[in-house]
């Protein structure tokens, strides 16, 4: 007998959760980042970037991100702008690439990841480099100008502010928000304390990864949800 009620106290919460849920996308969206406004400390986080710093913290859960977001100044105006004409975006992974709004974007900019290029692969094992750091190097042609996204290799931001070192071309802004635990963190420190005067946005420490990346992009698309 006790396990039979066990058994229908079980099904009734499992039904009342299954039927008290807010289906509305729009209204799903409003009290997302109602709630995130509320929670995540965001008292440090200039007007350019808020946009960015909700639709990251919207992407992992993590309300604490915004102590570990780090940006040059005017860096959201610059990437913004950078779309507006038509600027190209780049990204390390696949995975980057797809998380973009490209459907929402004016200029019908192109959103490039070279990681599947041919030669990229013979290329890493010649040169003793991941496929993400080789690939980097087929973004000369677009570098100036462009809005990067490195959401996953550390070692293609690594290799992205070799190439900066040896070449004029700049790009717009560099988002860099890969994960790990080998150079993930010291990509990205280099990356702010970069001499080429490259606008940044930054996940600082270990964590990071693809999702935020995109998201950090799609916030200088979409503006409308989280004002």
């Amino acid at each position: 007998m006790a396990m039979i009620m066990a058994m229908i106290t079980r099904m009734a919460i499992t039904g009342m959760i299954m039927n008290d849920y807010v289906r509305d996308p729009a209204e799903i969206t409003r009290l997302s980042f109602a709630a995130i406004r509320r929670e995540a400390d965001l008292s440090a986080v200039p007007e350019d970037i808020m946009p960015l710093a909700l639709r990251m913290i919207h992407a992992c859960g993590m309300v604490d991100l915004p102590a570990d977001l780090a940006f040059s100044p005017g860096a959201g105006s610059a990437g913004r702008a950078a779309l507006a004409v038509g600027a190209p975006i780049l990204t390390d992974v696949e995975m980057v690439a797809h998380g973009i709004a490209q459907r929402r974007l004016a200029a019908a900019n192109e959103v490039i990841c070279m990681l599947g290029e041919a030669g990229v692969s013979e290329r890493a094992r010649a040169m003793g480099m991941t496929r993400s750091a080789a690939a980097v190097e087929l973004w000369a042609p677009k570098l100036a100008g462009a809005v990067i996204a490195i959401g996953n290799a550390p070692t293609a931001l690594f290799r992205l502010l070799e190439l900066l070192a040896e070449q004029a071309a700049r790009p717009a802004l560099v988002i860099a928000t890969p994960p790990g635990f080998i150079g993930a963190e010291e990509s990205k420190q280099a990356l702010i304390e970069n001499d080429f005067a490259v606008p940044y946005v930054v996940l600082r420490g270990r964590r990071g990864g693809s999702a935020l990346a995109a998201a950090a992009v799609n916030a200088l698309i979409i503006e409308e949800d989280v004002a």
